[in-house]
């Protein structure tokens, strides 16, 4: 994912399936799961390169990056 651009990851605790979601809000839908946040993260890395593979690969746009959550917070 040299050449990729870094998109924001939210990490968060799901009780209803008691587990880890890391979720790339500019990427939709694209989001992992996991024991530990790590695990959920080092998901959601591999999610991320099979999504903008598919999306090349389908000669379809690929999003820069944009969701900032301090941006959000503020709002």
């Amino acid at each position: 994912m040299a050449d990729d651009p870094r998109y924001h990851i939210n990490v968060f605790w799901y009780p209803d399936d008691g587990c880890w979601i890391a979720d790339v809000p500019d990427l939709r839908p694209c989001s992992a799961r996991g024991a530990t946040p790590e695990e959920a993260v080092a998901g959601v890395v591999r999610a991320v390169a099979a999504w903008l593979a598919a999306a090349r690969s389908a000669r379809l746009p690929v999003p820069q990056p944009r969701y900032c959550p301090a941006l959000y917070a503020a709002a």
